[in-house]
């Protein structure tokens, strides 16, 4: 689970404004903590696909024991995954849309966070990269 710290601060005009201290690019905004931290995840999604548009390394989430934090879904865990994986084995999309015996777009799509991927579309993308694909279950926070 990728559980990424927040800071939020009060804003001159009434807002708070939220930011991520392993993610600097990343910022929100809300009226209250409870839109901040609906609003938190798409900004690092948002981030996020500039990182992997840029071909940057995904920062990992620093270690600290008290929130707030923000959560990420697990299809964007998986298709960060995929991401480092891929950038991690110096393997291009074309590498892997050929393994896969596909188009290059099926591949962007697995990589594209706001795009509804299925599960076993990213199952079969690790399996072309020596990977398996695991799913946890744990209790809700």
């Amino acid at each position: 689970m990728l559980r990424y710290p927040i800071k939020l601060k009060a804003d001159t005009n009434g807002t708070i404004l939220v930011s991520f201290p392993d993610v600097p690019e990343a910022h929100t905004f809300g009226d209250d903590r409870e839109e901040c931290l609906s609003r938190a995840v798409g900004a690092l999604e948002t981030a996020f696909m500039g990182y992997v548009e840029d071909r940057l390394l995904i920062p990992k989430p620093t270690g600290q024991k008290r929130g707030p934090f923000v959560v990420l879904p697990a299809l964007t865990e998986a298709k960060l995954a995929l991401y480092s994986t891929l950038r991690a084995g110096r393997i291009s999309k074309t590498e892997l849309a050929r393994r896969l015996d596909c188009h290059l777009p099926q591949v962007d799509r697995l990589l594209d966070l706001r795009h509804a991927s299925r599960l076993n579309q990213l199952e079969a993308a690790f399996r072309a990269l020596g990977k398996q694909l695991s799913v946890q279950i744990l209790d809700a926070a």
